[in-house]
Order: structure tokens, then C-alpha cells, then sequence
């Protein structure tokens, strides 16, 4: 991990007051970011830089909204990807970007090593059923 990656991981953490979990910071400082079609479940996803993090959290008041939420990234539309860390560790939530409530996001994964991991599989999952 460079120094300057460290450092922003470091500023994001202050800013929101969390400690973001070994995994995804392992994938900032390694991969950083991400945006393309997974096959063969070819949904598209995207995780932020660290550097923009800031910025997409505070831009759709998801903070207020959302509270314990941290957005890193989404579909490519509508759909975005939150750390709940109301909750310890901190799951990984889909929620549309027009709701008002944590009742509305859907669970997608316990980290983003296993997001990453069943992706390619199963794509986003669309309703609370799924496993």
C-alpha cells in the first residue's frame, strides 16, 4: 500500500468516524476501484476510489437518509453499495438512490470479499428472499 493510499483510506476513516474493514481496504490499496460487467452473472459493478468516496457520500445526503451508512459504489445507475456499520462487522446493502429509509435496502453480502466472491454467480440480488 502506498503512502498516499493509506492516507486517503486514513482521511475517509476520520471523516466518517468508521474503520473501514481489512478486506475492502486491502481492495483499496490494491485494485482501488472498479467498474465493468462481471460475467457470467454480467451485472455491472462498480466500487469507488477512495478518493471519491467523500464526495458520492455527501452528494445525495445518503448520510442523513442513511444513518451508519458509507456508499462504495453501486450498479452504474440507480442502485448504490453501502457498508451498514449500524451494524458490526458492517454488511454490504443495495439501496436505490430515491429512498428515504434503511427499510428499503437489500442485503447483498457480510463483506466485500464475499460479494466479490459470489458475484460472478448470483449478480445483484433483487429481494430480501434470496440467500
Amino acid at each position: 500500500m502506498s503512502s498516499s493510499d493509506d492516507d486517503a483510506i486514513t482521511q475517509v476513516e476520520r471523516h466518517f468516524g468508521v474503520r473501514l474493514p481489512p478486506d475492502y481496504r486491502h481492495f483499496l490499496s490494491t485494485q482501488g476501484s472498479m467498474s465493468r460487467f462481471v460475467p457470467p452473472a454480467d451485472d455491472f459493478l462498480m466500487i469507488n476510489d477512495v478518493t471519491e468516496l467523500i464526495a458520492v457520500n455527501e452528494a445525495g445526503e445518503f448520510r442523513r437518509r442513511f444513518p451508519g451508512s458509507l456508499v462504495i459504489g453501486g450498479d452504474g445507475s440507480r442502485e448504490m453499495l453501502a457498508y451498514d456499520f449500524r451494524q458490526e462487522p458492517p454488511p454490504l446493502a443495495l439501496i436505490d438512490v430515491s429512498a428515504q429509509a434503511w427499510s428499503s435496502a437489500i442485503h447483498q453480502a457480510v463483506s466485500l470479499s464475499a460479494l466479490l466472491e459470489q458475484f460472478p454467480e448470483t449478480g445483484w440480488k433483487w429481494d430480501d428472499s434470496e440467500p
